[in-house]
């Protein structure tokens, strides 16, 4: 299975690498349009600010690319964050694959919201359907 984890001088990378490594799988690491669009699957990592990532996709035009992927993609906090229409984090345009506005959380929420909490689903969509009402997931975020 051909992996790529996109490198934008932000996220987790190393993480994400080890993780893959653990279940068998030796990922490409990579800021190419044309090696990135040829894997089978894609991993959009975290950690880092939005717009100067932003910046960053854009000279190397990857922020065309992300929303034409047909191949599963997957984004892990600022990758996911990247992926939806602007934040909220230095007022950054983002992607837009994801209509969705990424804001900060409230003044009077503890930022970051950082511990382990139960989840639940407002209706079925696909992501979540596999899961209990209560399932616990661990987070670390400040942006919503």
């Amino acid at each position: 299975m051909k992996v790529a984890i996109i490198k934008y001088n932000a996220g987790n990378i190393h993480s994400v690498r080890l993780a893959l490594n653990r279940l068998g799988v030796e990922p490409i690491v990579s800021d190419d349009p044309n090696i990135i669009a040829q894997a089978e699957k894609v991993i959009f990592p975290g950690v880092g600010e939005a717009s100067s990532a932003m910046k960053y996709l854009k000279s190397r035009k990857i922020d065309a690319l992300l929303p034409k992927l047909t191949q599963p993609l997957l984004g892990i906090c600022l990758g996911l964050q990247l992926m939806c229409r602007d934040s909220e984090e230095n007022n950054t345009t983002c992607m837009g694959i994801f209509d969705v506005a990424v804001k900060v959380f409230p003044a009077y929420n503890k930022i970051p919201h950082m511990g382990w909490n139960t989840i639940s689903r407002e209706q079925e969509n696909g992501l979540l359907n596999d899961l209990e009402t209560g399932s616990r997931f661990y987070f670390l975020h400040s942006y919503s």
